[in-house]
């Protein structure tokens, strides 16, 4: 699919910030003893895992002059 400069610029920045946040909570995870707050901060890392292999392969797939 063809994208104008800016989305793909745009998916680029959310990229960067999405890869940010993941690490803060693996990061964080390991330091919290609360189970519930462990669960919490699981299920985020496994979202944003997937949202970043969704913006990997929008990215690949973009075409822009």
């Amino acid at each position: 699919m063809e994208y104008a400069l800016h989305e793909v610029l745009e998916v680029q920045e959310m990229t960067a910030f999405k890869t940010l946040c993941l690490t803060k909570s693996k990061t964080m995870k390991a330091l919290v003893s609360d189970p519930k707050l462990k669960a919490i901060m699981q299920q985020d890392v496994d979202i944003t895992t997937r949202q970043l292999q969704e913006f990997a392969s929008i990215l690949s797939n973009a075409k822009h002059e």
